[in-house]
């Protein structure tokens, strides 16, 4: 049997963040992420249209909630129907993030007044308010969260709830995130990282699996044996 290789390994010298990340990967300053929110129909028509607001308390005290884990978006509205909820799939600027791993922890309710922008709760670290062990975050300021699809909902709302994502982002989107002037950042669909200005990403067909593929990806193998 002989083993064939297609691929590349590669390793950047920039520091410029990636969109998605590993539920136990800690978000970085800064960076600006993938994340998705659960909640009902009629709240996603309301979020989509006029931006998402403070919820009011919580186990990280005032934000808005969101997980870069899907499944956990997906639970809610606990206790609803599953034709009722929606996942929103969202791009979050986190700005400065603090790290809450326990319970009673010194800046469970503070961390936004010491100057911190998110507060990330990591995949079981054991705290009682997260009995699934799901990654949930904390965005203190409604801004830094931008609605930029449709991760789920109901066939029967689908097809709408995605017009009005697409309406809202021509109009100048739900929120000020994205990028510095308020516009949607310029990422790469493929390598999830944010073109330069001036500078496309370019898709080409893997000579190995044939998907495509953008050069700047962190990796892409494809092992061919033949017998």
């Amino acid at each position: 049997m002989s083993v064939q290789f297609f691929g590349w390994e590669v390793t950047y010298n920039d520091d410029s963040p990636r969109q998605e990340l590993g539920a136990s990967q800690a978000p970085r300053d800064r960076g600006v992420y993938t994340m998705y929110h659960g909640t009902s129909v009629a709240n996603a028509r309301l979020i989509i249209a006029n931006g998402f607001q403070q919820s009011q308390k919580g186990m990280l005290g005032k934000g808005v909630y969101v997980s870069r884990d899907k499944k956990k978006a997906d639970r809610y509205p606990l206790n609803s129907n599953h034709s009722d909820r929606v996942v929103l799939e969202l791009r979050v600027r986190v700005g400065r993030v603090k790290r809450i791993n326990k319970d009673n922890h010194p800046m469970q309710y503070t961390w936004s007044a010491q100057g911190y922008d998110t507060a990330w709760v990591p995949p079981n670290c054991g705290m009682a308010a997260v009995p699934s062990g799901l990654e949930e975050d904390c965005v203190f300021d409604p801004k830094r969260v931008e609605v930029v699809g449709i991760a789920r909902a109901d066939h029967n709302v689908l097809t709408e709830l995605q017009q009005l994502v697409a309406k809202s982002r021509l109009s100048g989107g739900n929120s000020g995130a994205g990028s510095s002037g308020g516009a949607a950042a310029d990422v790469c669909s493929l390598c999830k990282r944010k073109k330069q200005q001036g500078s496309s990403h370019y898709s080409q067909p893997c000579w190995g699996c044939g998907q495509n593929i953008c050069p700047l990806q962190v990796n892409e193998r494809t092992f061919l044996r033949n017998h």
